[in-house]
């Protein structure tokens, strides 16, 4: 599903995609509800839709769909201008942004390499020897007196 010509600025909208990128979508939903952003409204109401042309279109169960990809891109810029001071003329851009949606049933994801990378990694932290095992340090030396007078 997609959202054109949104009256948001697309870095404020990113805000809020980024928070419910890779979640199932009764969770996002959830996030959306209770979120103070103005982004999160518009952003609610494409989730939404797109949950409903998965149920309809292509009989997908509302329990199994997942965030697969959400992004917010820019879309045309409204060009204004504020009177200044002097006779001078400051310009106003009014941005737009074109939001893209897919879900995907939870099987069909795979997860990232990286997400993979990082599984094993925190089971290699886990299996690391212990420092006991490390070559002891040498004794340190005794401060000697400054004899100097």
């Amino acid at each position: 599903a997609s959202l054109r010509h949104l009256r948001m600025a697309p870095r404020k909208v990113r805000l809020v995609v980024d928070l419910v990128r890779g979640l199932p979508v009764a969770e996002a939903l959830q996030r959306l509800t209770f979120l103070q952003k103005d982004a999160s409204l518009p952003v609610r109401k494409l989730i939404e839709s797109a949950i409903a042309n998965a149920e309809h279109n292509f009989k997908l169960d509302k329990s199994t769909l997942v965030v697969k990809a959400i992004a917010a891109d820019g879309g045309a810029t409204l060009k204004r201008w504020r009177p200044r001071a002097h006779g001078r003329a400051a310009p106003i851009r009014k941005r737009t942004t074109h939001i893209t949606l897919i879900l995907a049933p939870a099987s069909e994801i795979v997860p990232s390499k990286r997400a993979v990378k990082k599984a094993a990694a925190t089971k290699k932290k886990a299996v690391a020897p212990s420092k006991a095992t490390s070559k002891p340090r040498a004794p340190k030396k005794a401060a000697t007196p400054n004899t100097t007078a």
